[in-house]
């Protein structure tokens, strides 16, 4: 397929792009991750009070994976009406989704008000979130990744990546600081709802400004193709079916890659509150000050991967990430268990380096893979499909292993284990960086052209 290269989006506009989907992403991660929050510390008591405290957590942590289970679904129909009709629309439904399903929440009774009907209203409203949130990658990262040049692709669509440090930053932040000003009691009575009943105003101000941006240059030269074809009869395939007739590998690479990725932030971030809390015996705060510390790092230090991926690679940015965790997955517990304040911020703050390592790329590299008639298709599914092997089980395999063993050797050499497979898809994939987004996929074992030579133009890829 040989199309026109589409102009570069002028620096002003990519600018206000990446405000738009950065703080979005941002708004639907705090949002997603009030409720991982939540359900280590309180729902366990709120919802689930009959149980034995791993046991509450336990189920507590499984309605927070139906929202991972959710995600593929959302990825599925976002992708396919995102390919249709643009990305912009679909990533205004999508907050819409995710705030008033969150805002919800702060407002259920709790088990002790109406019984069974607590868990099941909540498990709903995670569903509504897992959708929403489901749609919501693809389509923010495509809109940052297709308004940008190739020649820092990985640096621009990086800024939507940092909306999930981003977002946690803020739902821990607010969590730590009630967890501050109020005792236990207090908290648990009433004070875990302002910050679900924060999310509404929180929503408003993404509206406001993910309106107001464009639609992808790139998006609509393919819309335009589609429309001339189809004057001319051409009947074109529903782009979840095309995905995986043309572009199955993507969606497998995209899996693997994403692995080690999601079990080890979930493990960092919403494990390792369970672990400090109830295993160690520490102060919650413990946990939510070095989260809330690590998250701010994590935010700086991604884009700044994202860009050392435009210079040497998207694979090799993600290897010193994945191969890196392998090890501190080990080093991780070892420093929890000290006790010590600072030490624990360390731990979780050089696991969140490694993990920018490859989160910060991943947004160029996953996008690079797809042609864009399928491009939101084929990202939401690769990355929602992995979401659930990896993050919706991540919390709960590692609380069930720490329960039956009493011990974090297990977690580590699951945590390890995850890291193995994404280095191994990651050795096996192709490098994508200066792919071009205007021209279909390289096939296997195609040379990737690249861009940031002045002056020359890559030669277009074979479809």
């Amino acid at each position: 397929m040989a199309a026109s290269a589409t102009a570069p989006t002028p620096p002003g506009s990519i600018k206000r792009i990446i405000a738009a989907s950065l703080i979005g992403t941002t708004i639907e991660w705090y949002d997603f991750f009030l409720y991982g929050s939540a359900a280590a510390l309180v729902f366990n008591e709120l919802f689930f009070p009959d149980s034995e405290p791993l046991v509450g957590t336990l189920l507590a942590f499984l309605t927070y994976a139906i929202g991972f289970a959710a995600r593929p679904l959302g990825g599925l129909v976002f992708g396919h009406y995102g390919d249709k009709i643009g990305r912009k629309k679909l990533l205004v439904l999508s907050l819409l989704l995710m705030g008033g399903a969150t805002f919800a929440m702060g407002l259920l009774p709790t088990h002790a008000s109406v019984g069974v009907q607590a868990p099941i209203l909540l498990t709903l409203l995670r569903l509504v979130q897992g959708f929403a949130l489901g749609g919501e990658w693809g389509g923010a990262v495509l809109l940052v990744s297709e308004h940008g040049d190739d020649k820092n692709r990985g640096f621009w669509a990086s800024w939507p990546q940092a909306g999930a440090p981003g977002g946690n930053l803020l739902a821990t932040g607010v969590l730590a600081l009630l967890a501050a000003v109020q005792s236990d009691k207090d908290f648990l009575a009433w004070g875990w709802r302002i910050p679900f009943l924060l999310s509404g105003v929180l929503v408003v101000i993404g509206l406001w400004i993910r309106v107001s941006v464009s639609e992808s240059p790139v998006f609509l030269e393919a819309q335009a193709k589609a429309a001339r074809e189809a004057a001319a009869g051409v009947r074109a395939r529903p782009p979840v079916a095309e995905v995986f007739r043309t572009n199955w590998r993507g969606v497998l690479t995209a899996i693997g890659t994403r692995l080690g990725e999601n079990i080890s932030y979930y493990v960092i971030t919403a494990f390792l509150l369970v672990y400090v809390t109830t295993h160690l015996g520490l102060p919650k705060s413990d946990g939510l000050n070095a989260v809330l510390i690590g998250s701010a790092v994590h935010f700086v230090t991604i884009p700044a991967w994202g860009a050392l991926s435009d210079r040497i690679g998207r694979r090799v940015v993600t290897l010193i990430g994945s191969v890196g965790m392998i090890g501190w997955a080990f080093a991780f517990f070892a420093m929890l268990d000290s006790k010590s304040f600072p030490v624990i911020a360390a731990a979780v703050t050089i696991g969140l380096l490694l993990h920018g390592a490859m989160y910060g790329p991943q947004a160029a590299f996953i996008s690079e893979m797809f042609d864009t008639e399928v491009r939101y298709s084929g990202a939401s599914m690769g990355s929602q499909l992995a979401s659930i092997i990896g993050g919706a089980l991540a919390p709960i395999i590692a609380v069930a292993l720490l329960r039956d063993y009493d011990s974090s050797l297990p977690v580590s050499v699951y945590l390890a284990a995850a890291a193995v497979v994404t280095t191994l898809t990651v050795l096996l994939a192709q490098e994508t960086r200066g792919r071009s987004l205007t021209q279909g996929h390289a096939p296997a074992g195609a040379a990737v052209p690249d861009r940031r030579q002045a002056g020359h133009d890559p030669v277009p890829a074979d479809n």
